[in-house]
């Protein structure tokens, strides 16, 4: 997984590309330090925290304004989707997220653990991500905070596929 806090020396990256790993940094910091949204404090004071360890102001508006859009499309996207429906992607959800996020989305879907409504906020919240193609890595983050967000914690062997890397996995 990424780190969990703001690095103290680096120089700041520049580029979307920088920006959004950025973001993806207080999302982690915040999964990592808050059991659950509603363990958070209020924005104010949660900007303020998030500012104290070093966070800057942008990345953090950005991540609170993209958490603003997980609890809204959380809160918006109810149990329509049949459990055997079949999610068609169209050109800019196949764009935007790339064969590696696709395939990693049906593996999730395929073995149960992503239900349909789970599913389609995990794709409003890669769209909502600026910048070209979201990365696996960053996807994975995406997965995870819908649930953090839901207030469920995913398996273990779901955590494993989310932050193991292939080649670090033990075969039993």
């Amino acid at each position: 997984m990424r780190g969990r806090s703001p690095p103290d020396s680096e120089p700041v990256a520049r580029g979307p590309s920088a920006i959004i790993d950025r973001m993806f940094d207080v999302l982690v910091y915040l999964y990592e330090t808050y059991w659950r949204p509603d363990a958070c404090p209020d924005a104010a004071q949660l900007h303020r925290k998030l500012s104290a360890v070093g966070f800057e102001r942008d990345d953090i508006r950005d991540a609170l304004n993209w958490l603003d859009g997980l609890a809204a499309a959380a809160q918006s996207v109810g149990e329509q989707t049949q459990a055997h429906s079949l999610r068609v992607y169209t050109t800019d959800e196949l764009a935007q997220l790339g064969p590696a996020s696709i395939e990693f989305i049906s593996f999730l879907a395929s073995a149960g653990v992503l239900p349909p409504p789970m599913r389609e906020v995990v794709l409003d919240r890669a769209m909502a991500i600026e910048g070209g193609p979201v990365d696996l890595e960053d996807l994975k983050i995406i997965v995870l905070m819908v649930f953090w967000s839901l207030g469920e914690e995913p398996d273990a062997l779901i955590l494993d596929e989310l932050f193991v890397a292939p080649e670090e996995r033990l075969i039993h």
